[in-house]
Order: structure tokens, then sequence, then C-alpha cells
């Protein structure tokens, strides 16, 4: 799909008169129209393997600078990321130093998910500038200048991750050329981190040599480096720079560090200068961001149990793979089905002219399966012809077959992963036919992977059936690193956290959007969703997104304020203008490609074809609809890039297939858990049990409408006991935390964590300060105060609203809430705690007991004898109590539920000495040894 681009000018080029003559290299490769784009794709398999060595060949005649009177004066690339977001700008200053004639290249390797925005040149003071146009104006031109014996050539050069752009001027002794191109990209997180690469080949020793790459990211830069990619010889000469939000790398190496040896005249700059890095996220939310009118939402929820997975293998063992290809296939395999565990599910079909299945049934990926698996690999010898129609329907049906057995968890991620290096030759050879094939027995639920390896496999044929399918595609490049590649891949795809994932926005919020419905999300990758904002008189947009995890179904809600980014970027002298904006186009444009690769009618596919033209031309990008027009005063030059059957063209952005949209799901709370001052409060609403700050307990008594206070006075560390119901297998204990200092004296205590156990589903709740953790068996979720989200997971839901609270309704019987509070993190006593709140309408069984849970059994309470105590402000008096006599005082203690910072009073009897005497025992009996312990039964 990226750029590959020759400008040539002729040895005609007269310095006084600046007439330019241009040549062509090659015949134009002219793209199918769109009634003959299903035939263009039966190419034979033999002019297509044809092309692709041509191609090879191509690039091996091209050198970026030719003569040795040519000094390279400066060669300086500066990239700016913004949000992920990335302009890349490579400037290179050139004079012909000789006294004949020389021709004089420029040679940039771009990223090959890149799209070239501009290319301008000064030749002697002649400036050419580039504009996009439509492909069709592009070719007018084109026939215009060939007829006049003046024209562009184009030739491709294929390689792992980049495309060349090439541009060589022949031009008279003393002259000088300035060349300067502008390419935009989207970063893609790839495990865990984004890898930013520029290609640097200046071709010469410089004198002022200098890459900056500047990165700013709103929400900070969790971690930055830059390896030293370039050799040995450039130790220690890369610098990184990184503030919370921004990040600098630079490398200036000398006109002598540049030296392959101390009196080389050759650069030893020549190779891929490598910027890795990843930012915070403090949310399982994502990340929504707003700015010149357009919003991107970031989704990488992480600390998720991944999904267990159904995998079938389809290997290609015919002749063609004999060799390195199947070797490193082999050794790829052993690392892969190592990474099996008993929960996912596997089988292996190998396929040449004729199709074997390791086991004609998915097995468990147990040590004994996995070895006897790799015995199978080991013993493959590649020969014969290629019948992917059979192998891949034999790969379907056994995924269906399992999945109408009920051998395989619904909630898992089932999968074909193919690998493949050659057209197929024997049975179905119709590509058309075995795409239709596949995508009429797939089932929703399943997805295809394409891997081809080497240049003589029709990657456009194996993209199209990935993307087809809710999958992806990519090359394999048959050389040293093969297997690495393959092994790389499937790292990507291994651990599936999430299914059936929907990003919705409030209606009239947006419009535009780019894909919101995505099959399945992957740990270390990144969803994005991009769209333009509509007027709404709001200040803030609202995103909400559901998606299905291991053991649980779950709604995410962020928020952003829409004019705080573009005042901050305001401020930023590195950032990328209009970023956004960008981004939007450059997502759409690369999901209007993939649609129109696999558009079924030829009007569909011209309708699509016009809306990329429009957003081509609009924001300039080169795509392979249009074309870059470098022109000055008198003289056109073309750029184009035409698609290549061999290559593909784009993958939809790493999109995993399209949903129907779901019903958005709107984070709600329990109206008892919204706070004392709500309309006409019942009794359950505006009276509740509270235990907060010291913490302090407030018992409430419904039947005698009394609240009843204590403090505990333990030590950090120690587990309180606060609810202990057998009955509904639901428990739920405190454990205290230190004020930092002792005042009076004395250690105030407060609950850093509380825990949430329901023991019949095996179902934890573990809500800390820092976050909140929900364990169901095996599978551990982490989500963060930073978002709001609702999770239901076996009979339980967990509500959290943003940097607030936490509600936990079990079986819809029992609810609780948890709420936050957050003191200045340089407070010299004060801590972060937690407050707990619990409705007295919840319905426990006989045998509760606890803290709190042992009042659901209301006892017999009598206050008497009221008087003044020694402060006149505070009466006391005596309460009887489970046989007691106790003397109490009239006191207040804070609910914060309305008001955290403040408070609302509660006026309550309080009872001294730990509660003695109204609790049950001492309050060291309610000491318990971890959070999911239940109190022993009396």
């Amino acid at each position: 799909m990226k750029i590959q681009l020759l400008l040539l000018f002729s040895s005609l080029l007269i310095y006084q008169t600046h007439t330019f003559e241009f040549v062509i290299d090659g015949e134009w490769d002219s793209e199918p129209s769109d009634d003959d784009s299903e035939s263009s794709k039966e190419l034979p398999s033999h002019f297509r393997r044809r092309r692709a060595m041509l191609v090879s060949e191509e690039e091996d005649e091209f050198e970026a600078i030719r003569g040795n009177d040519i000094t390279v004066k400066s060669y300086k690339v500066e990239s700016r990321i913004t949000s992920r977001f990335a302009h890349t700008t490579v400037k290179s200053s050139v004079v012909n130093s000789g006294t004949t004639a020389q021709s004089i290249g420029f040679n940039v390797q771009i990223p090959k998910r890149a799209f070239i925005t501009n290319f301008t040149m000064n030749v002697n003071g002649i400036t050419f500038i580039g504009s996009v146009k439509e492909k069709t104006v592009a070719r007018n031109l084109y026939a215009q200048a060939r007829a006049r014996g003046k024209a562009a050539g184009i030739v491709r050069a294929n390689s792992q991750d980049m495309e060349t752009f090439k541009t060589e001027v022949h031009v008279p002794p003393g002259s000088k050329i300035e060349f300067e191109l502008h390419y935009q990209e989207m970063m893609q997180r790839k495990l865990g981190m984004y890898e930013h690469r520029l290609h640097l080949q200046p071709g010469r020793l410089v004198p002022h040599l200098q890459v900056d790459v500047y990165i700013f990211e709103q929400k900070g830069i969790s971690m930055v480096e830059a390896p030293n990619t370039l050799g040995e010889h450039f130790h220690g000469l890369i610098t990184v720079t990184k503030t919370k939000d921004k990040a600098h790398v630079s490398f200036k190496p000398s006109l002598q560090r540049q030296r392959k040896c101390h009196n080389c005249t050759e650069s030893a700059v020549d190779g891929i200068f490598t910027v890795k890095y990843d930012v915070e996220r403090d949310s399982n939310a994502g990340e929504l961001q707003v700015s010149d009118g357009h919003f991107v939402h970031f989704f990488a929820p992480q600390n998720l149990s991944p999904l267990s997975k159904n995998i079938v293998f389809v290997i290609d063992v015919s002749g063609s793979m004999w060799g390195l290809k199947m070797k490193q296939t082999v050794e790829a395999m052993e690392a892969i089905l190592d990474d099996m565990t008993i929960d996912d599910y596997f089988s292996i079909i190998d396929f040449n002219h004729n199709v074997r299945c390791w086991s004609e049934e998915l097995v468990p990926g147990s040590s004994i399966q996995v070895a006897d698996a790799k015995k199978y690999v080991q013993r493959i010898k590649p020969n014969g012809g290629t019948n992917i129609n059979e192998a891949l329907q034999r790969a379907v049906h056994m995924l269906i077959k399992a999945a109408n057995q009920g051998l395989i968890d619904q909630r898992s991620v089932s999968m074909i992963i193919l690998v493949s290096d050659g057209d197929p030759t024997v049975g179905e050879i119709k590509l058309s036919n075995i795409q239709k094939n596949v995508k009429r027995i797939m089932r929703e639920e399943f997805s295809l992977f394409s891997l081809g390896i080497g240049f003589d496999v029709d990657y456009d044929f194996l993209e199209r059936m990935a993307m087809d399918n809710r999958g992806v595609a990519q090359r394999i490049y048959a050389n040293h690193d093969a297997a690495e590649q393959l092994r790389a891949f499937y790292s990507q795809v291994s651990s599936p956290l999430l299914r059936r994932i929907t990003i919705q926005f409030p209606e009239g919020s947006v419009s535009d959007t780019t894909q919101s419905h995505f099959d399945k999300f992957f740990s270390g990758s990144e969803l994005v969703v991009a769209g333009k904002l509509q007027s709404t008189g709001f200040p803030t947009l609202h995103s909400f997104t559901t998606a299905s995890a291991a053991t649980m179904d779950m709604t995410l809600q962020t928020e952003t304020d829409i004019r705080e980014l573009d005042t901050i970027l305001d401020q930023q002298q590195h950032s990328v203008t209009g970023f956004a904006r960008q981004m939007w186009a450059y997502i759409t444009i690369n999901q209007l490609l993939a649609e129109r690769a696999l558009a079924p009618t030829a009007a569909k596919k011209r309708k699509i074809t016009q809306r990329i033209l429009g957003l081509a031309v609009e924001h300039q990008f080169v795509t392979p609809l249009t074309a870059l027009i470098i022109e000055s005063d008198t003289e056109k030059l073309l750029a184009d890039s035409p698609k290549d059957p061999k290559h593909g063209c784009c993958s939809g952005m790493g999109s995993l297939g399209l949903r129907p949209p779901v019903q958005q799901m709107v984070h709600t709370m329990p109206p008892w858990a919204l706070g004392t001052v709500a309309p006409t409060p019942s009794p359950a609403t505006g009276h509740i049990t509270v235990v907060d700050n010291d913490p302090h307990f407030i018992i409430h008594l419904p039947k005698r409408d009394m609240d009843v206070c204590f403090n505990i006075d333990s030590e950090p560390g120690n587990i309180l006991n606060l609810v202990s119901d057998p009955g509904t297998g639901v428990v739920v204990n405190g454990e205290l935390i230190g004020s930092k200092t002792r005042q009076n004296h004395k250690l105030k205590t407060y609950f850093g964590t509380i825990g949430v156990f329901y023991r019949s589903e095996g179902v934890r709740v573990t809500v800390s300060t820092d976050r909140i953790d929900v364990v169901e068996g095996k599978n551990n979720h982490s989500f963060s105060w930073g978002g709001t989200a609702d999770i239901i997971t076996n009979g339980v839901k967990i509500s959290i609203e943003k940097d607030s609270k936490v509600t936990v309704v079990v079986d819809g019987r029992i609810s609780v809430m948890v709420l936050l509070h957050r003191v200045w993190r340089k407070h010299p006593v004060n801590v972060d705690f937690l407050g707990f709140y619990a409705p007295n309408d919840n319905q426990y069984s006989e045998r509760v007991h606890g803290l709190i849970g042992q009042f659901a059994n209301e006892p017999e309470v009598k206050v008497f004898n009221i008087h003044d105590g020694p402060d006149p402000k505070k009466k006391e008096a005596t309460m009887d109590v489970k046989g007691y006599k106790l003397s109490v005082t009239r006191g207040w203690q804070k609910d914060y539920r309305e008001d955290k910072k403040r408070g609302t009073d509660i006026s309550c009897w309080f009872v001294h000495n730990s509660g003695k005497g109204f609790i049950d025992g001492h309050f060291s009996n309610y000491i318990v040894p971890s959070l999911d312990s239940f109190l022993p039964e009396l």
C-alpha cells in the first residue's frame, strides 16, 4: 500500500536555463479497474512470482549517491510523536563539488504503514513543492508528460518493515540540492510498547548529521528507551531525556564518529534507529482525547486474566517449503507449542497435495500432548503440491465439531493460524472460490490468521481471507530470523483478554466514527476509535466500552474535558499540529482500503473509492489511489504508488472483525449509595450502617430509628471481620493501616483494604486505595480508580465510580459500598483510606455475624437517664443492651457519601472502650487471618 518512488532527472539538465527532461524507468503498472477487480485476483501464479523477482532486482540497481565528488552537507531526521501519532521529516542537503556532472540521489526508507504527506526539492534555486491529487489527475499529467518525453518512473522495494522512497537528479558541477520528505503514521502498540523506527542511510560522511525524536503523551510516559541498533560503533551517542509527559531522544554523531574506521571515508551510519516507549494507563476504561474538533479513544486494558484458546495450526508442507523455510517453521512451532496451557485446546493440520491431521480432534495443551505434537512436526518432510482449500475447510470443521460437542469454553477464543509460502496448485485453485468457501463455513466466533512466508506467496489473497474472517495477515520474510518473526506474531495473538468489545458515545455527541466494534483484544495491543466531535454545548465527552472477559462482562466509562488538550498542546513546542484530525483520517482511510479490498460488487467498490479519494486529498495522504504531484513554476513531476497484488494493501488497522452495535449500558449505583441528600429518602436510603475514618462504626438500628457509634482501637495490619455469613457464603473483612506519625501519642488507624468474598461462586473482590482486584477461581482481573466501570461475574456485580466509590452486590441480595478518601500526598500525618457503607435491608441468613453483621438481628436497646456531661454540647446517658448497662455519650460522626471532604453529621450514642458491651465479646475476637476468612461459628 505504501510508497516506493523514483523520480528520475536526465543528464540533459542544463544549469543555466534550468531545463528539465524526465525519463521513464519501466512501464506504468496500471491498477485494475473496478469492473475487472475480480479477474485481476486470478493472475497466474507464475506471473505473480515473476513480478516479485523483478521487484527485488530493481531494488539492487539503485544507489543513493553516485560519484566521489558529492558532498552531503547535512542529513537531519526529526520525528514528532503526539498521542501515538508521528510526523517525520527527513531533510538532506547535497552538493556536487566535482568538476563534472553527477547523479545525486535521495533514498529514504519509510514504514510500510506510513503515508507520505509532502516532498519538496530545491534544485539550484528552483523549488518543487508537492501536493496530493487524485490518481486520475496524476495519470492525465503522466500521459501528457510522456507525450512530451517527460515522465516520472516508479520502482518498488520490498523489505521487512520498510518501503523505499527514491529520487535521483543529475546535476552539473557546483549544484546544490535540498530534499525534504514528510510522512505520517499512527504508532501501533505490540507486546506492550510502541516502536518508532527510522532508517538512517545518508550515504556519505555528513558534517551535520542529527536525529531528534520528540514524544508528548498527555497521560504520561511510563517508559522510553532507544536501544543502540546501529552497532557498537555508536555506543553512548544516543541520549534520552524524559519528564512525566515528554521525552526527547537525540543522536548527533560527529564526523569522526561516523567513520567506519579512524581513516575511513565510508560512513558507518546505515541501519535502523529505534525508539520504544509506552504510556501511563490509570484506567482500564481507556484514554479519551479531544483536539481540533476530533476525538481519539485509546483502549488498552491491562491486569486481566487471558481467555483460554482453541487453535488449529494449518502448516504448508509442500515442496517449496523444503530447506530453511521448513526448518524455521518447525523451530517456531516448538516454541509456540511450549506456550500451550492445560486450558488451551489445539491440533495441527499439515498439507501439501494431501491433508493430514496430527489429531482429528482438539486436545488439551498438556505436557504429554505438546511433546507428541513436537515430535510430529519434527518428522515433517516437505514435498508435493499445495491444497489450501481442503486444509482450511478441515480446520474449520474441527473447530465446529469441538464447539457442537461442548468441548470448549463458550468464552474461549477459537482461531486458525495458517502458515503457507505458495499459491494453491491442487484441488480448488481459484483464489476467489477458496475465499468464499472458507467464509461460508466459518462461524462468527472463529478467526483466521494468515502468515505468508517469502515473496512467492500471494499475500494479497491471504490478507483478504484473513480480513474476511476476523483476523489479520502478516508477511514472514524468509531469512535467518523467520522463526523469530513467526514467534513474535504468535506472541501478539497468544493472550486474548477480551471478546466482543464495543466502544460507544452518547447519542449526538460524535459523528464519523471509525470502527468501534471489535471481535477480540489481545494483551499488549491497543484498540483505537476516532471520530468528529459534534457541538453539544457540554464541556465533556463520555465514552462507554462493553466487553466480555474470561469470567465476566464489563462496562467501562471514561470522560474528558473537550478543551483541556488543545490548551496544553498550544504550549508544546514539538507537538503534531492537528494530530487528532490526521489520526482520524489515517485510520478511516486504512479501514476503507480494507473494505475496498473485500467489496462484493463494483458499485460498492466505486463508492468506497470516492470516499478514500476525498479524504486523501483533503488530508494530503499519498495512498494507492492518490499521487503526489511535485511542481515548480514551470515543471511538474509525478510520484505514485500503484497497488502491488503481491504485497497487498492494508489490514484495516489490525481490527479483528466487526460486530453489530450492542445496547449501551449506563453506569448506575444503588439508591442507598448515592448519599444522604436524596429526594424523599426511604429509611434504607437515608440511614445506613457506616464504618469510616478512624475507623468509626455507625450502626443504624431501624426498629428504634437510632444510631449507635463506637471506635475500634486496633493495630495496623490487623484484619477485622465486618460481615461473616456462612448461610449466604458472604464474608466482608477490612485490613487496617496506620497514619504516618503519631498524634498526641496515638497512632490513628483506618481501613486500607476491604475484601468481599462470595464463597459459593469463588469470587473475591478486593478494594484497596490503589486498585480494585476481582478474582474468580484462577482468573485475576485488576481495575484502577481512574475509570468508571460495571463488572458482572458469577452472580456478583461490581460498580466502580471514578476516584470515588465501589459498590459490590452479591446475588442481588447483599450490597456494600466502599468509599475512597484521598489526601494530599505530602501530608505529614494522613494517608489515603477507605470507608465502608451497607444498607440495612441486606438479606443475610440467620447465621450472620461480625462487627456489623451481628446487628442484622437487631438487639433490644434502651437509652435512659439522659443528662448533661462535662461537655454541655454532649449529653450522657445509660444504655441497656444485651444485659449490660453502658455509659454512653451523645456525639456526632460523619457520613461521607454526599460530601467526601466535610461529610454529613450523624447524631449517635457513642459506646466507649471499642464498643465493649454493645458488640458480642471483645473486638479482638473479630481479628481474622485473611481477607476471605469467616469467623468461627459460635
